[in-house]
């Protein structure tokens, strides 16, 4: 008897001890586990330090990009393990409180590069490699299951997983090919005769965003509807703003004119701050007409938030016409002859040409309308002057806008005292307007060599508080309407009440710069409205207009591994339309140009196009020169007016003066 109850005491003390230690190892496993969240925050963290020369600079910095890029990584990679080991069941489901403070801090407030100004830069590129990468465990858990089952059903898991391959494989060949990815406008299609055109764009295979439109359109997740906007506006004003000249009781408050603030020669994060904060220390009480007269004397507010009709605002926008500009500027259309009278840009960053077609349904159809045939006219529109084009293989030298903006609108990205080709409109007799929604002038960067900004005559730069950054996955809504509209209100005030001069009119939104690939159909019926009520009212005579991007989609996207990923980002869009030209309509400009849709071009022709539109048969006459005095053309571009040879679009006349061009996308 007495062994039986010191043997049931050991076990009693050998329990007790087995309990003490699966207590100690299970604090020593929520430590481990715990550590190693924090540590996917640590270097997560490090991998959004706030860069030094602003946003997207950083990419041309391959060791700092790259080092960051490392860093999250890592985090991803723990955070995917720890996640796994929860799905498995190896970690206690109290760790779901980690999960969510990953999503808060990894997800919610990730903004990108510096946190504030460059949106979701890094939110939809951190989903996507956590996703990966939990798919790549896929194979793992399969194991388990097969492991944990019995060996009669391991057949059952096979076939199961061998009909889900099957169906997969379908299910890709007759949803998501590519098929339809190089069409083009009226049932045309990319050209790949290497012959005559000279560079071959291979068709991707695959192309998901098929099904994830049903998927990652947010707008239509989260039913955002920009009239119904009902967010504190004039708090955030308030907040911002100089108290001298505006406080609660305002009603209606007045914007600062941007092209009346000195032009800067800065980088480009110095500019974003200079006129932002000019922005917000110049908001003025417009009822308050002494202080208004004081402050702004004749440069009177184009953009006023009137909140007499509700506590959440409208922006009523008036252009203020100058007549002595236009009488000035019209006594210098006397000493020159262009091709065209009128010239509209309507520049779109991110987008590529696929995505246009994809996208752009109601703008695109109106350029279809008058694509010409091999004839010469329109078979719909025979008596129309109209002619548009679209360039298949227009393409971009890198995926961000500092390396291609400034050829296009510059004509070089290097070299003393490099000018906007605005400067050279204004000198020929065009009033000139731009328009923007995001806070800058201009989207260059002033590095060794000094870049010269000039100022349009009438200038719309959103730099609201209240609106979001510039990349978001949802659209953009600034006063119950969406932020695109109130630059293209503008762009039509300008064009109405300067329908007798020459006109350069540039409006620059940034509705492409996402990752979802959905945000730019919102913008679809704003385009049109806009080009359909001029040409209805017969305002676009003698008239060119330009639909374009700098480069492709480009941002942090669930289809960046994709293959048509990375060809859309290598081939933005470019669509234009020509009218009323004699010499382009029947004679040699318009054949060349017609041939020169299936050409390999770059920026470099765009920018040369538009000084042949300024110069007209004279551009043809001057050399390539580089004086900012002069009216320079780009060495290494033409004029798409002029015929371009195929064996000319070879990748080494890019390569000179460290021009290098990324031409993956086009084979040789």
């Amino acid at each position: 008897m007495l062994k039986l109850n010191l043997q049931n005491k050991e076990k009693v003390n050998i329990s007790k001890f087995q309990k003490r230690i699966f207590v100690y190892n299970n604090y020593f496993l929520n430590f481990f586990y715990l550590t190693l969240f924090i540590t996917s925050y640590y270097f997560y963290y490090l991998s959004l330090e706030k860069c030094m020369d602003g946003f997207d600079i950083c990419g041309q910095k391959a060791t700092w990009i790259i080092f960051k890029l490392e860093q999250a990584i890592i985090s991803y990679v723990i955070l995917a393990i720890l996640l796994q080991l929860m799905i498995i069941k190896f970690i206690s489901k109290y760790h779901l409180l980690h999960v969510l403070l990953t999503y808060i801090f990894f997800y919610n407030y990730s903004h990108g590069l510096d946190f504030d100004d460059h949106g979701y830069f890094n939110f939809i590129g951190c989903i996507s490699i956590v996703s990966l990468i939990l798919i790549a465990f896929i194979p793992f858990n399969v194991i388990i299951i097969l492991y944990k089952k019995k060996r009669s059903y391991c057949y059952k898991y096979i076939g199961i997983l061998f009909i889900i391959l099957l169906y997969y494989l379908y299910f890709v060949d007759s949803y998501m090919n590519c098929k339809d990815w190089g069409k083009g406008l009226n049932n045309t299609y990319i050209d790949n005769n290497m012959n005559k055109h000279g560079c071959y764009i291979k068709i991707p295979k695959i192309c998901p965003y098929k099904i994830g439109r049903y998927i990652f359109d947010l707008t239509k997740w989260k039913n955002i509807k920009c009239h119904e906007n009902k967010e504190n506006t004039k708090k955030v004003l308030l907040k911002f703003s100089n108290k001298k000249y505006i406080n609660e009781s305002t009603k209606r408050i007045g914007f600062p004119l941007v092209n009346k603030y000195p032009d800067l020669l800065l980088n480009f994060n110095e500019k974003y701050n200079k006129i932002l904060n000019y922005t917000k220390e110049n908001l003025v009480d417009m009822d308050n007409i002494d202080l208004v007269n004081k402050i702004y004397k004749e440069n009177k507010p184009e953009l006023i938030v009137d909140y007499t009709k509700n506590k959440y605002g409208e922006i009523l926008i008036n252009l203020n016409y100058n007549e002595t500009l236009s009488k000035e500027r019209r006594k210098l259309e006397i000493n020159s002859n262009p091709y065209s009278r009128n010239v509209i840009i309507l520049y779109i960053d991110s987008i590529s040409r696929a995505y246009s077609i994809r996208q752009l349904k109601r703008t695109l159809k109106f350029f279809e309308h008058f694509i010409h045939y091999k004839g010469g006219f329109n078979q719909k529109f025979p008596s129309e002057n109209f002619h548009s084009f679209q360039f298949f293989k227009y393409h971009s030298f890198k995926g961000y806008t500092f390396f291609n903006y400034p050829r296009i609108f510059y004509g070089s990205v290097a070299g003393k005292n490099i000018i906007r080709i605005t400067k050279y409109y204004k000198e020929k007799g065009y009033v000139t307007s731009y328009s923007s929604d995001l806070c800058l002038r201009e989207v260059t960067v002033t590095l060794h060599d000094m870049t010269y900004e000039e100022i349009g005559d009438h200038e719309l730069i959103i730099c609201d508080p209240n609106k979001k950054s510039c990349n978001i996955l949802v659209k953009r809504c600034l006063y119950n309407k969406l932020v695109t509209e109130h630059l293209y209100e503008y762009g039509k005030q300008f064009w109405r009440k300067y329908k007798n001069n020459r006109k350069l009119l540039i409006i620059a939104s940034n509705d492409g710069h996402e990752g979802t690939l959905e945000i730019l159909k919102y913008l679809d019926n704003i385009l049109f409205n806009f080009i359909n009520d001029l040409y209805k009212d017969n305002l676009l005579k003698d008239t060119t207009v330009f639909l374009m991007s700098d480069h492709g989609t480009a941002l942090p996207s669930p289809y960046y591994m994709a293959d048509f990923f990375k060809s859309e980002r290598a081939l933005p869009m470019l669509y234009i339309i020509c009218n009323d030209r004699k010499n382009i309509s029947y004679h040699e400009q318009y054949k060349n140009i017609r041939e020169n849709q299936q050409i390999l071009i770059t920026g470099y022709d765009i920018y040369n196009t538009l000084v042949h539109i300024l110069l007209g048969n004279e551009f043809n006459l001057i050399s390539n020169k580089t004086k900012y005095q002069d009216i320079p053309k780009s060495r290494f571009g033409q004029s798409l007016f002029n015929y371009i040879k195929s064996k000319d679009r070879k990748p080494e006349i890019y390569t000179k003066m460290n021009n290098k061009m990324d031409l993956d996308i086009c084979i040789k």
